[in-house]
């Protein structure tokens, strides 16, 4: 049995890949848009967010032999929660990971985090479209609210805690974009222009996390890029590539 951290796209392709290879699979996510996708597919599946001793206390109780950590490049907490309770279980531990990037352009500049964006920001200032979620709006509220020739646009999924935050933030509602993906390049670049944007703040997510199609937008519009690269994390077992974890459960169980 193999406790699964899943709540993307390509982590609900390989739950079902390691399905069809004959491993029972649960898969756990944090919010019922994810879940009913997994439930579309008759996939097994946990919701909520869950602490590292929470996981290792499913684990044990359900005598699940393995975790496979599918999360998403930037979900560094569940990562992090993910291995502890592993270890706390005595399970082993696989990663899988969308394959890394690497874009080099004048107009697209690579930083370490979230707060080092928020400042290179309020350096450059003007018409900042986030593409980067809700979960740190407030990193970059509280750098650029209220600067002079500065605007905000937060592009976001449609929710209502998310339209929550940005009142709470002082984020108006012209300013919020209520969206879901996948966006093509030809959608960004209408959003780009329709709100004149000049610069544009994103994260380094991966091909599946549709971020070539905000670069390439952007780059069409001549419009400067700030990148935030992944977490440092160091994972032990990590894999890129369906068939590599499909190898490494078959090694490990």
């Amino acid at each position: 049995m193999i406790f699964m951290l899943a709540g993307t796209s390509d982590a609900r392709s390989l739950a079902l890949e390691l399905q069809s290879a004959g491993y029972a699979v649960t898969a756990t996510v944090v919010t019922e848009s994810a879940a009913s996708s997994l439930a579309e597919v008759g996939l097994p599946h946990l919701i909520g967010r869950l602490t590292a001793e929470e996981m290792a206390t499913i684990i044990t109780e359900q005598g699940y032999r393995l975790v496979v950590d599918a999360s998403h490049p930037f979900a560094e907490e569940a990562s992090k929660n993910a291995m502890a309770a592993a270890e706390q279980a005595n399970v082993p531990y696989i990663r899988y990971e969308r394959a890394h990037e690497h874009y080099a352009h004048p107009l697209i500049t690579v930083v370490k985090d979230y707060e080092e964006a928020a400042h290179l920001a309020a350096e450059k200032r003007g018409v900042i479209m986030l593409t980067t979620g809700s979960k740190t709006l407030a990193t970059f509220t509280k750098v650029l609210h209220g600067l002079e020739h500065t605007r905000v646009i937060a592009r976001m999924l449609p929710r209502l805690d998310n339209m929550e935050k940005c009142e709470a933030l002082g984020v108006a509602q012209r300013d919020i974009v209520a969206i879901q993906g996948p966006f093509s390049k030809e959608l960004n670049e209408a959003l780009f222009r329709q709100y004149d944007v000049t610069l544009m703040i994103t994260k380094e997510s991966g091909k599946v996390g549709s971020v070539d199609e905000k670069l390439e937008a952007a780059l069409a519009c001549g419009i400067e890029t700030i990148l935030i690269a992944r977490p440092n994390i160091k994972y032990g077992q990590q894999y890129s590539t369906f068939e590599d974890v499909l190898q490494a459960v078959q090694n490990t169980l």
